[in-house]
């Protein structure tokens, strides 16, 4: 059988001040038109399908329009659960009547996991839960880490789990090894959030949400989809896609990708805010995408950011590269008295910590006289 494994849409992020709803509209009509195309026998939407556990109006109908397209216009078996983004309590209501149209949404951690069985596949669906969440809903004393919990969550599976018939674990979790961005909340302080590969070893295939990269981990049977857009510049060079897996009968699979594109890619563009403005350089770029601007220029600018949303309307953060590493070279001044250095010493020290340029000989003898017209002006005042 033939399966698509998504995660972490995000319905109703603000990235940067902006509401990315629309955005997301454009690749969630992408992604229908490919449901239509591949027609599989089931879509697996593996958490985070909103930002927050309260989401925009806006994004509530964003979901059900999609949902409504792929479960029944579409009629495509839906198998989703909620991520630590969503509000489980809201996603769950309904959930006993949705599956009448084949619509199978896990919500809240229950003390039962039987399998939703799509054409011979079982999918074992498990939404986020916090430790003590799964420690009461599984009676389990004990459990108080993420690697715990999901240790007694399997273990409950596996109580009646058939190694002989190919078997999915849909889940949202930060499995050890995977690589985060910043858009990811965390799960836990001090790495207790996260759960080991081991632990999905009954699985034939795990599909996972929470990461946003389907590069974030590799494994032969454990596989993130990512998200469908970039949610923050430090996923600017990651590729976005959805997974098509094909599920053979024996528990091995093939998996291909498909790449859905953004009406605005999220990236970053460097340099000097001459070249930046110039038409030669920025005729050549998409200038409606969301971007972030490193500036190289020393000195200071007026008003620059205004200067470049002339040219690129989206300029979403402007950083100078000067500032960045100075805030990486900066040291602290607390000896600065113990050390009885000169004035000139004491503005050199300075001047190189905080712009990172060299102090030349042109601009010691400016700073001579400036520094020497000071302390004149000073003895005549005294």
């Amino acid at each position: 059988m033939k399966f698509i494994h998504t995660a972490d849409w995000h319905l109703g992020k603000l990235v940067h001040g902006i509401y990315m709803t629309e955005d997301q509209r454009e690749v969630l009509n992408q992604f229908v038109q490919l449901v239509e195309e591949e027609k599989p026998d089931a879509v697996v939407i593996a958490g985070d399908l909103y930002d927050r556990s309260v989401p925009p109006t806006d994004a509530v109908e964003l979901l059900d329009e999609v949902l409504f397209k792929i479960n029944v216009e579409l009629k495509t078996p839906v198998v989703a659960i909620a991520g630590n983004h969503d509000s489980a309590e809201r996603l769950h209501f309904g959930s006993s009547w949705y599956r009448n149209s084949h619509f199978y949404l896990t919500g809240k951690i229950q003390n039962e996991f039987k399998p939703v069985q799509i054409n011979g596949v079982n999918f074992y669906l498990v939404p986020y839960a916090e430790p003590g969440n799964v420690r009461h809903a599984l009676n389990r004393e004990g459990v108080n880490s993420h690697q715990e919990a999901m240790k007694a969550i399997i273990g409950k599976i596996e109580e009646n789990l058939n190694p002989n018939e190919p078997n999915v674990f849909v889940g949202h979790a930060f499995v050890l090894g995977g690589n985060t961005t910043d858009s990811e909340r965390t799960l836990s302080v001090g790495g207790s959030g996260c759960v080991t590969q081991d632990l999905f070893a009954p699985f034939s295939y795990t599909a996972l949400g929470h990461l946003h990269s389907p590069d974030a981990i590799k494994h032969d049977k454990i596989f993130y989809s990512g998200s469908l857009l970039k949610y923050s510049f430090s996923e600017a060079k990651q590729r976005k896609s959805v997974s098509i897996v094909e599920m053979k009968e024996n528990g091995t699979f093939d998996i291909r990708y498909r790449s859905l594109a953004p009406k605005q890619d999220m990236r970053e563009l460097s340099g000097y805010l001459e070249e930046l403005l110039d038409t030669s350089f920025y005729e050549k770029e998409k200038v409606d995408d969301y971007l972030k601007i490193t500036l190289h220029d020393e000195g200071a600018l007026l008003d620059p950011i205004e200067k470049l949303r002339q040219v690129y309307p989206n300029v979403l953060h402007l950083e100078r590269k000067l500032v960045l590493k100075d805030m990486k070279d900066k040291k602290s001044f607390t000896s600065v008295r113990e050390e009885k250095k000169s004035e000139l010493e004491l503005f050199e020290q300075f001047y190189t910590e905080m712009t990172t340029a060299e102090f030349t000989e042109d601009k010691k003898e400016v700073m001579t006289e400036v520094i020497e017209k000071v302390l004149q002006e000073e003895g005549d005042r005294r």
